[in-house]
Parts: C-alpha cells; sequence; structure tokens
C-alpha cells in the first residue's frame, strides 16, 4: 500500500490551511457560550443551517478521503471527485468552517472562516506549483480539463 507523503514545500501550507478551521472549532463554542459577537439571525436558523452546510462539508471530505485513500499510488489522480474540481479537500475544509460558525453562533467564527478563503487560494497556488513540476504536462493538460479548483462554474 502507498502512503503520502506531502513534499516538504507543502507541510507548511497544511498547517496554515488548518489553522483558520482550528480556531473556529476553538473560538467558535466560545464566542456562543458567552454571547458576545452573535450572529444577527435566529439562533434556530443559524444552528439547523450549519448542521447542514458541515454535514455537507463532511460529505465532500469522506468522498475526496476515500477516493484519494484508495486510488492514489503516486500518480496523478483525475477521477471520482477530482473530475469535477481540482481540490476538493480545501473545499470541503472550506465548507466545514462555514458550517461551523454557522452552528456556533459565532460572527467572529464566520469572520475567521472568510479570512481562511484567501488563505486556501494561496495554498492552492502554491501546490498547484508543486503539482506541476512534479507531474508536468499532464497536469498542465488535467489544469484545462477540469478548470474548477474549488466549486464548479465559480473558481
Amino acid at each position: 500500500m502507498y502512503h503520502y507523503k506531502p513534499p516538504k514545500e507543502l507541510r507548511a501550507l497544511f498547517i496554515v490551511h488548518y489553522a483558520p478551521l482550528l480556531l473556529i472549532i476553538l473560538i467558535g463554542p466560545l464566542t456562543a457560550y458567552y454571547g458576545v459577537w452573535a450572529l444577527p439571525i435566529p439562533l434556530l436558523v443559524s444552528v439547523i443551517l450549519g448542521i447542514i452546510v458541515f454535514l455537507l462539508g463532511a460529505f465532500v471530505y469522506f468522498k475526496w478521503e476515500i477516493f484519494w485513500h484508495k486510488t492514489y499510488k503516486g500518480q496523478l489522480v483525475t477521477g471520482g471527485i477530482f473530475q469535477y474540481i481540482r481540490h476538493p479537500h480545501y473545499t470541503s475544509v472550506l465548507i466545514v468552517g462555514f458550517g461551523l460558525a454557522l452552528f456556533f453562533y459565532s460572527l467572529f467564527a464566520l469572520a475567521i472562516a472568510i479570512i481562511a478563503i484567501p488563505i486556501m487560494i494561496w495554498s492552492i497556488i502554491d501546490e498547484e506549483k508543486v503539482l506541476t513540476r512534479q507531474y508536468g504536462e499532464s497536469y498542465i493538460e488535467y489544469m484545462k480539463k477540469v478548470p474548477w479548483r474549488m466549486i464548479p462554474k465559480i473558481f
């Protein structure tokens, strides 16, 4: 079985793109508990919406995770969810972050989720440089075939 180990130049990016999610998990419940920075929508609506968005993010994450571990053996993976978007992992982390922010009813956590968007874009751009060096023309062709990095028809 092949075990993926991210290249050294990407390891720092993994830490950076998980940092906002960790902040949301740590700070979100505190703001809800103390009643500060509450979202300007009804609590029940926020919690229900948060659960739905979180579950969507978890679905995308597990769809990526299961497919990745079954398929990846060192080659460029272009099937499964990768035929629609090039970076489903980043997409799932963002969706989970927004879902948790809504669930925690926290404006502060929502701000962190929004700030995470450019962090993810930066991570994706850096990762694509590494993937282009690693897979060369194959990755360039894949980028042409699948132009969407995170959200089909949007980005």
